[in-house]
């Protein structure tokens, strides 16, 4: 594995100004779920444990 994550487009993103995207790879292999924004790829992510993910996705699907 790199130390840059490998990023996604999560599905639960819209088609219009809400992209998110994600690194599984990176995830998988060290417990810690990044999440950005995909309009801003050099800006912030969120490092995110696990269950604080598994929140945001819940989130993302009561919202869908």
């Amino acid at each position: 594995m790199t130390t840059e994550p490998n990023w996604i487009k999560s599905s639960y993103s819209g088609s219009g100004g809400s992209c998110v995207e994600w690194a599984p790879e990176y995830a998988a292999a060290t417990g810690i779920v990044p999440v950005r924004d995909s309009k801003n790829p050099d800006g912030p992510a969120l490092m995110l444990s696990g269950g604080a993910f598994a929140g945001l996705v819940e989130l993302a699907r009561a919202k869908g």
